[in-house]
């Protein structure tokens, strides 16, 4: 990464801050208030201790426990009202003075259970997870933390992304940073699984067990059925192989719903109602897949697309928008500014 491309990422992180206390003041001021509408979806997906790393690239996917007590306690005092994923639909169906928040954590991390429900318990805040089956099976892994352990400890590595083999120079983070964003522009394309693949390999060359990843970080069948068990966690159906569905061919994209909600029944004895799209952006997540969601049966289906919920997102159920909890914003008055909508309305969505 040289100092244009250091440069830009700085000016983006800037960007979002400053749209972010905008927003805050705006939403103090009491502007814009019809930005909020009926409530908002949160993703999470690690809560845990921030861990000092030098590279961090997945820093955005976690924030701290203290953050989301934090979190909680400002919707409160907003005067958000907080309900399970399944009542969204019957809650915009509702007209109601307050407004809703529903939180949901991707993946199935263990620290959901060591940590993020020790926080929803202390306030009596319903959550689902949206459980990968390949991960708490141990058949598939996580391209983005293999990664991660693969560039930190090198200065250099030779990759091929097709086109033959070629160094990559590793001297600093911000090179690292950027092989990091080759490494996931190549994998999230068609042909995924092979992407993957090849990016296992190369890891196994260098000492990082690709495999070894989920098995230290996702929970096992015995603990994703007891985190069911608790009265404020429900499980959501997020895939099996945590692929891009709207790469994949029409039938392997069902399997791999089918096979994900079946998984869940498996563990817990119950069909899941609600589904997560991996990544769950437009590449990913097309209108093809939330007409699946709906054939198949999914009382409502999720994006990681940004945005507030209106009543009009009954027309579309299976296509819900979510509001990230951001590791590189982890402030009080930043969760006000989200859940108000305000920054989506200035970036002219939702």
């Amino acid at each position: 990464m040289g100092l244009k491309q250091r440069v830009r990422a700085g000016l983006k992180r800037a960007a979002i801050t400053g749209g972010l206390e905008t927003a805050w003041l705006l939403n103090r001021a009491g502007f814009m208030g019809g930005a909020r509408g009926r409530g908002v979806i949160f993703t999470l997906h690690h809560v845990r201790p921030k861990q000092s790393r030098s590279f961090d690239p997945n820093a955005h996917l976690e924030i701290t426990p203290d953050f989301l007590d934090r979190a909680i306690r400002q919707l409160r005092a907003d005067g958000y009202e907080f309900v399970a994923l399944d009542a969204v639909p019957a809650r915009l169906a509702k007209r109601s003075a307050r407004p809703f928040a529903a939180f949901t954590l991707d993946d199935g991390y263990r620290n959901n259970a060591d940590h993020a429900l020790p926080i929803f318990a202390a306030h009596g805040v319903p959550f689902t997870v949206f459980v990968s089956g390949g991960y708490v099976d141990r058949t598939h892994t996580m391209w983005w933390e293999t990664a991660a352990d693969l560039l930190s400890a090198r200065t250099s590595l030779s990759f091929d992304f097709g086109h033959g083999e070629e160094r990559l120079d590793l001297a600093n983070n911000a090179a690292k940073q950027a092989a990091f964003a080759r490494i996931a522009q190549f994998v999230l394309r068609p042909g995924e699984s092979e992407a993957v693949a090849r990016l296992n390999r190369i890891a196994a060359e260098h000492g990082v067990d690709a495999h070894a990843i989920p098995d230290g970080a996702t929970m096992t069948e015995d603990e994703v059925k007891a985190l069911a068990a608790h009265p404020l966690a429900s499980l959501g159906a997020h895939t099996i192989s945590h692929r891009a569905l709207a790469l994949l061919d029409e039938d392997e994209a069902r399997r791999e719903m089918v096979a994900s909600a079946e998984r869940i029944r498996a563990i817990t004895g119950t069909m899941p109602t609600t589904f997560a799209y991996p990544y769950g952006d437009p590449p990913a997540a097309s209108a093809r897949e939330f007409r699946l969601a709906e054939t198949l049966g999914f009382k409502l289906a999720v994006t990681t697309n940004p945005g507030t919920l209106s009543e009009a997102a009954l027309a579309g159920l299976t296509a819900l928008p979510r509001v990230s909890l951001n590791g590189h914003f982890q402030k009080r008055r930043y969760v006000a500014a989200l859940a108000s909508g305000i920054p989506f309305k200035l970036m002219g969505r939702g």
